[in-house]
């Protein structure tokens, strides 16, 4: 089994959705992701640690280049 996430642009998107899932050919996931959250609130813990260190380390050592 395969997981994808889509955006629905259509609101008759959804029916169609839950058709095919009677039909037992997907299985819809009800996860909606709430409007007012920061942007480092929906993207928290998206980047592996050491990833979010080395970069963390590059901003940071660029900036100072900048500054000096």
């Amino acid at each position: 089994m395969e997981t994808v996430l889509i955006q629905l642009t259509n609101k008759k998107a959804i029916g169609l959705l839950h058709e095919m899932e009677a039909l037992n050919l997907i299985k819809v996931l009800d996860e909606t992701i709430p409007e007012n959250l920061s942007f480092s609130e929906k993207f928290a813990g998206k980047l592996p640690s050491a990833v979010a260190d080395d970069l963390q380390n590059y901003v940071t050592a660029s900036r100072k280049e900048w500054s000096d």
